[in-house]
């Protein structure tokens, strides 16, 4: 096994999560800075009312990630390059999983809406993105936005709500553990997500 998981999981009520984790002018800043800026769509700016989306539900569950990659696959890693290619594939398996699984909760406790951990979306991951050729997207029932993107502060609500630090890797080295932060906004009140319904 090349890593093993973790999962934590919160709840809040979606007004709280919103005025006490929430800053929109600075997050959504950082991602005017990115490449992957109005070239993805999971990635903003979004053509609707970010507020109107999110307070449509009334509470939100929050899924905390850590990935833990193997010490024999750690110590591999000697460039910047490597550490890129290994976090990419990492990453994009465990996101293919959870983010099934979030769409089956969207399902299941509707009405729902998922929100995927981090910007990178991997449905299209040998093409790229058709937003970046001014295409439609091509999976528009499958694609979902991460929570920073609508300028929610993830070290934060990792910190305060997961219990967890950010890690990050230092001069092409991986970190002990990438910490991966999905949601799911719902109106349901009878929820069964646990830990070890991520396993």
């Amino acid at each position: 096994m090349l890593y093993r998981l973790r999962h934590t999981i919160a709840k809040t009520d979606v007004p709280a999560y919103i005025r006490e984790y929430c800053d929109a002018e600075r997050f959504i800043g950082y991602c005017r800075q990115c490449p992957r800026y109005n070239t993805y769509w999971s990635c903003p700016p979004y053509g609707f009312d970010v507020e109107e989306y999110l307070t449509r539900y009334t509470d939100v569950i929050l899924v905390g990630t850590q990935l833990f990659p193997d010490s024999s696959l750690r110590s591999e890693c000697t460039d910047a390059k490597q550490s890129t290619r290994i976090t990419y594939r990492l990453i994009g398996e465990v996101r293919r999983t959870l983010d099934n699984r979030l769409l089956a909760w969207e399902r299941k406790y509707a009405p729902a809406r998922a929100f995927f951990a981090g910007g990178m979306c991997y449905l299209c991951p040998m093409e790229g993105c058709a937003r970046a050729r001014g295409l439609p997207c091509r999976h528009p029932d499958k694609v979902r936005p991460p929570l920073e993107a609508f300028g929610f502060d993830i070290g934060k609500t990792t910190s305060q709500l997961l219990g967890v630090e950010l890690q990050w890797g230092r001069k092409g080295s991986l970190p002990e553990y990438f910490t991966l932060v999905s949601a799911l906004f719902t109106n349901s009140k009878e929820i069964d997500i646990t830990p070890e319904t991520l396993y």
